[in-house]
């Protein structure tokens, strides 16, 4: 499985290094069967992410034709927009622009046809954490789609159209999201579980002495009652 995490102006570190890890971990655990590496829709170049100005290199253009999956992060900035409203807080702040602002801006990059291409692509998986599935949906790619992001951003997925479920985790066949912006451990920890096994999961969740939270939410099963 070759995954590769998106890098955007403004990113979350945390949404990025967390993910990484874990899949680096699992290729080393898997002796190879994962490779990650760090992609923006731009190609090669120094990335700023919104927490301090904390940069990363991305090594690569984001290509859905090499990959088996693609992570989305969210970003990090004020946690309140311009017009004083809460916005979804993916768990950093900092002294420049507001979270929505940043992910919006994506929309006027080259990331959403690539992301597009990579929802469309038979066997590629895409992935988000935290305020990565409000740029899937406000790019229009996931109406109808059962997705979660961190609890602040929920009424804002919901109003465009996606089945918004409160959970850490959900499963969406070929679209696997996460809540806020540790999710991204438990998120790439399910996905290993998923693409590789559960013997390597476990393995990395006993080097990075984490253990998983939540249920991951799949649309299966009766639909409970109320209590």
């Amino acid at each position: 499985m070759h995954a590769q995490i998106v890098l955007f102006d403004g990113f979350d570190p945390l949404d990025v290094i967390a993910p990484y890890e874990v899949l680096y971990a699992g290729g080393t655990a898997s002796a190879g069967a994962v490779t990650v590496e760090l992609v923006s829709a731009e190609g090669t170049r120094e990335v700023a992410g919104g927490t301090g100005g904390l940069a990363l290199r991305a090594t690569a253009r984001l290509d859905p034709e090499r990959a088996d999956l693609v992570l989305v992060p969210g970003a990090s900035g004020r946690v309140e927009q311009d017009d004083g409203k809460p916005g979804p807080d993916c768990g950093r702040q900092s002294e420049d622009e507001a979270i929505p602002v940043l992910l919006g801006r994506t929309l006027e990059t080259g990331l959403p046809p690539l992301l597009k291409s990579a929802m469309e692509r038979p066997g590629v998986t895409v992935s988000a954490v935290c305020g990565g599935s409000l740029v899937l949906a406000m790019a229009g790619l996931l109406e109808g789609r059962n997705a979660t992001t961190h609890h602040m951003g929920m009424d804002l997925l919901d109003a465009t159209g996606v089945r918004a479920v409160p959970a850490r985790v959900v499963d969406d066949g070929d679209l696997v999201t996460g809540a806020g912006v540790t999710s991204g451990l438990d998120l790439a920890l399910y996905l290993l579980e998923r693409e590789v096994g559960p013997k390597v999961a476990h393995a990395v969740e006993e080097l990075f002495s984490y253990e998983r939270r939540g249920i991951v939410w799949r649309d299966q099963g009766p639909t409970p009652v109320a209590f």
